[in-house]
Formats: C-alpha cells, structure tokens, sequence
C-alpha cells in the first residue's frame, strides 16, 4: 500500500473510492424528510417566529390594551357564549384584582374572572395569592391568570393543590393562541 501511495492515480483512485462510500452512506434527518416533512418544520418554524412577534407587540401595549385583548382572545375560544355582554374588561386602579370577567351563561349564574399582567417578569406565588383572595372576595372559584411571561415552579404547584379552579396562560402558550383563535393585535 505504502510503495502504490506513491503514484497520484492510485491516490486519486482511493479518494474516489472515499467520495463513493460517502454517497452510499445513510442520509442526515433533513436529507430523509418527505416534503410534507419539511412544510410542517418551516410552517412551524414561521409559526414560532409570529408568535415571539406577537408577544413582543403585546408587551409594548398598555395595560387597559392587554386587558381588553385577553377577554376578546377568550370570547374567541367561546368563553361567554355568543352575546356581546357577556365578557368586559373591568381593569381599573382599584379593581380589586379583577381585570375582566366572563359570564359562562346569560343568566350570569357560573362567572370567570381574569387578571392579565403584561409584565417582564415571572409570577410569582404571591401574586397568584392575591388573585385567589380576589375571587374568594367575588365568591367565586373559577379563574384564569394570563402574563406575557411566565409563572414560577411555586405559583404552577400551588395552584395545582388548591380548591378554586386557576387556569394559568402564559407567553408562549398565550401568543400560540392568539394565532390559532386570529385576535388581532392593533392598538387602534
């Protein structure tokens, strides 16, 4: 082997024989997707791409904005049937922490209130605490909590081990239903 390494057409002919095992080699993932394959990763891809837009346009809206946005979001999943009075956005100074509120049935017997906070933080337990203790002064049970960021590992466990009902949204999850529910982001 050494004595042939000599001559250039042997080398050239080994190189060659290297770039033929290459092409019989088994393909990368990317090489092996069906083109339906590689739609679904670029649509996704666009997909998380708008979302990340969203949330940034979210968070530069104001507070009275991202209030409103959330209670319509949930009308458009079907929250407070189909009357147009059934859902409002009440988020003032002193709202007691209540940002909106959703009447499940005309009669405004089952309600569900809401808190939005537009924040660049993470929420905390704390907050969670106060929202629960809005809707014990509400008499109610059922909430839903939406932030533009997240919830710390303490807000998600106690909210998995108290009795009133807490759905929590936050950003992610919040911008991917904006997309699939089409709720316009526009601040006029």
């Amino acid at each position: 082997m050494r004595f042939l390494a000599q001559f250039p057409e042997y080398i050239e002919f080994r190189e060659g024989e290297s770039l033929r095992r290459k092409l019989k080699e088994p393909r990368t993932d990317e090489e092996e997707q069906t083109p339906e394959e590689i739609l679904e990763a670029s649509y996704e891809e666009i997909r998380s791409g708008l979302a990340l837009e969203l949330l940034s346009l979210v968070k530069k809206s104001s507070p009275s904005f991202f209030e409103r946005l959330v209670v319509e979001l949930l009308v458009k999943m079907g929250y407070g049937g189909s009357h147009r009075d059934a859902a409002r956005a009440v988020g003032q100074t002193d709202d007691e922490g209540i940002d909106g509120i959703i009447d499940e049935d005309r009669l405004g017997l089952d309600t569900i209130y809401i808190q939005a906070k537009r924040w660049e933080r993470v929420v905390g337990r704390p907050e969670i605490q106060k929202f629960v203790g809005a809707l014990m002064g509400k008499r109610s049970k059922k909430g839903i909590f939406i932030t533009t960021l997240s919830f710390s590992k303490e807000a998600l466990d106690y909210v998995s081990k108290i009795d009133a009902k807490i759905v929590l949204i936050d950003g992610e999850p919040l911008a991917e239903l904006m997309i699939s529910n089409d709720v316009p982001t526009q601040t006029h």
